[in-house]
């Protein structure tokens, strides 16, 4: 009896490990360098007073992104192609327009992240910039989709540094956990667009895009559903632990002292006479990472569902004679966005700080039909439709949303 009890315990082990990684891959590129930034200057303009956001932003990128996970595996088919054949292809279309141009917003702050971070190290941006680009799309185009999924589970474990730079800033950590567990608000402009920013970095459109492909391509099948669960749920908990530890990092030392910044690699450098020049490369170190890492995954997932939604062929393991327009549209992607960077004078800063409240603007309507979708018997086999409590944490997300996104206008217009 217990030998067949571990041979049991084995085979979901065997199952999750084979499984694992499309989940915590998706969830860790939202700790971009737009992310890192937006984190960063929540953290020194406000403190600590925005860290209670992180909890009901873990529970909401729980529900969305196993939605999404789950559409995956029940139709076998990515979310853009689901879209095109339950909306049409009008509305398809502009909502891919809408997408990519955030994305490409998302891209170049990418390539701007790694350009300043390797700046931090002593590296011009002439160099990190055409090599990072060049990197990234050696590694998607020449290999395969095990191999590029293996390489990123490593990579994000270096986002790591972030918990270490926080614990060098000496935080009070009664006082963190005090303000974690404690909602505050306010409703002037800069509180409400740095809590879209936050919602918008945590949860992005493109997320549920990527996920569902992602699972569709590594070939999930309903009876391992389970765990590619546990994939979800460990990836929203991971990034949202970073996002709060940088948050907790610049809270500790920036907002202490009263210093401004508009950027991560600002945050970087200030913390150097704050919290040590350790922490100070830990920080550059670690938005080096998420840069190189979101440059190469973000225009991948653009990639994939624009190619979807005009039913063409896409994949990692799709060679260029296959899938033409996929590759095209990645390399297409690199090269702009890299190109935008160095632009003498470009205004990377706001760049990056808009592609992060766009994506908090697009993603009720991205929300919007995931839910339609997921509730329908028909597409999801009757047992895999939403629950109550899953339908009203992602209906009350997307209200949430549009609220948030109506009182940004109106706070920056009216007096």
């Amino acid at each position: 009896m217990a030998k067949r009890w571990w041979r049991g315990r084995w085979r979901q082990l065997l199952i999750l490990g084979s499984l694992v990684g499309p989940g915590i891959i998706t969830a860790n590129i939202d700790n971009d360098a737009g992310g890192i930034a937006t984190y960063s200057i929540a953290g020194a303009h406000f403190g600590y007073a925005l860290l209670w956001t992180m909890i009901p932003a873990t529970v909401v990128l729980i529900v969305v992104q196993e939605m999404a996970a789950r559409m995956g595996v029940v139709t076998g088919k990515g979310l853009a192609d689901l879209i095109r054949e339950n909306f049409g292809v009008t509305v398809t279309f502009w909502l891919m327009v809408g997408l990519f141009l955030t994305d490409l917003g998302n891209t170049t702050a990418e390539f701007a992240g790694l350009a300043a971070s390797m700046e931090l190290l002593a590296v011009p941006k002439y160099v990190s910039v055409p090599l990072g680009a060049l990197f990234i799309w050696l590694l998607v185009v020449k290999g395969s989709y095990r191999m590029f999924e293996r390489v990123f589970l490593g990579i994000c474990l270096v986002y790591l540094t972030y918990v270490v730079a926080a614990i060098m800033a000496r935080p009070s950590w009664g006082e963190v956990v005090s303000q974690t567990i404690r909602p505050s608000f306010s409703v002037n402009a800069a509180y409400l667009s740095t809590m879209i920013g936050l919602v918008g970095t945590t949860i992005t459109p493109w997320m549920q895009f990527y996920l569902q492909s992602a699972i569709v391509e590594k070939g999930v099948r309903p009876e391992q559903y389970w765990a590619t669960r546990v994939d979800v749920i460990a990836g929203s908990f991971m990034t949202d632990i970073v996002g709060l530890f940088i948050m907790v990092a610049c809270g500790a030392t920036l907002y202490k002292q009263g210093v401004g910044i508009e950027s991560a690699e600002q945050a970087a450098q200030a913390l150097a006479p704050l919290a040590g020049k350790y922490a100070s490369i830990l920080f550059a170190v670690g938005l080096a990472n998420a840069s190189l890492f979101s440059a190469c995954i973000l225009p991948l997932a653009t990639a994939y569902y624009i190619c979807e939604a005009m039913g063409w062929e896409a994949g990692v393991d799709k060679t260029l004679r296959d899938a033409p327009q996929f590759m095209g549209l990645y390399t297409a992607f690199l090269v702009i966005g890299s190109l935008i960077v160095m632009v003498p004078g470009a205004p990377l800063i706001r760049i990056m700080w808009a592609s992060q409240v766009i994506n908090g603007i697009m993603l009720p309507f991205v929300l919007i039909f995931m839910l339609k979708l997921v509730n329908r018997p028909d597409l999801m086999r009757g047992e895999f439709t939403n629950s109550r409590f899953q339908n009203a944490v992602a209906w009350s997300t997307t209200v949430i949303m549009i609220a948030l996104t109506v009182g940004l206008v109106v706070t920056a217009f009216v007096p």
